[in-house]
């Protein structure tokens, strides 16, 4: 029996003005499942993310997770229902250790009241110690040890990048979504960073969405493929079928190539 859908995305249409950026949108992601979201430049990607995260309300259709229409949510709502998300620039807090920056990922488990952690209460000491735990935890598992009390500001991109990762696994996610996690990076540290995803499936049974550029790592890691273009679904499928679809072929070579 398939797994139950984590994520729904129906008939979503999002329109800036008279450009519409996502038209008559529909995909499922079952729990558990690496879905690769790929598409030429301006294609719709990183818009969709923006309303699965609750930053943009689409004018029609609706954003299902687990079921529970989240499509008017806030993105902070979002987040509390377990949907973590990397950005292709980096949004870390750059003048910040490495630990502190895993810290702030932790924080929406957090149940301490303002007032209780003010008065460094037991159960605000206890909640201190399980963060804290969680982060040392992630630190281990994604190597970072080395860099845990350095300015991020101070490392390799290619660290960041995994510095980025380790702050979304530790907010707990169901649905991780990766918006070009390999930008900037070498070869190498592709191949590195394919195994770090394929370990994180693993370990912390994350469901994974991974907007990516490059097709070799998209297709290797993918279950499934969904393709946009210019705002709408052109293909979806296993990998090695969507990337003999002529319309994918297409979008990104055009006519005649």
């Amino acid at each position: 029996m398939a797994a139950a859908p984590l994520l729904q995305v129906q008939g979503v249409t999002l329109r800036f003005g008279g450009v519409a950026a996502l038209q008559d949108v529909n995909l499922e992601v079952r729990t558990g499942e690496l879905v690769g979201l790929i598409g030429p430049n301006g294609a719709g990607k990183t818009s969709l993310f923006n309303c699965v995260c609750g930053l943009y309300r689409p004018q029609r259709g609706r954003v299902l997770l687990a079921g529970h229409d989240i499509t008017r949510a806030s993105p902070d709502a979002i987040a509390r229902m377990g949907v973590a998300r990397t950005f292709q620039n980096l949004e870390l807090f750059r003048g910040m250790t490495v630990l502190d920056n895993l810290l702030l990922g932790c924080h929406r488990h957090f149940r301490a009241s303002v007032w209780e952690v003010a008065l460094w209460t037991r159960r605000a000491r206890e909640e201190e110690v399980r963060q804290r735990e969680r982060a040392e935890e992630v630190l281990e598992f994604l190597e970072l040890q080395a860099y845990r009390d350095r300015p991020v500001a101070a490392l390799p991109h290619g660290v960041q990048k995994v510095v980025e990762l380790g702050r979304a696994l530790c907010s707990h996610p169901r649905l991780l979504l990766l918006d070009e996690p390999s930008a900037g990076l070498v070869a190498e540290e592709k191949d590195e960073l394919k195994y770090r995803l394929q370990d994180a499936r693993r370990v912390y049974g994350v469901t994974v969405v991974l907007v990516e550029h490059d097709l070799r790592m998209v297709m290797d890691l993918s279950e499934r493929v969904v393709v946009l273009d210019h705002g709408e679904v052109i293909a979806q499928g296993p990998p090695e079928r969507v990337q003999r679809d002529p319309r994918v072929v297409e979008a990104y070579l055009g006519v005649g190539a």
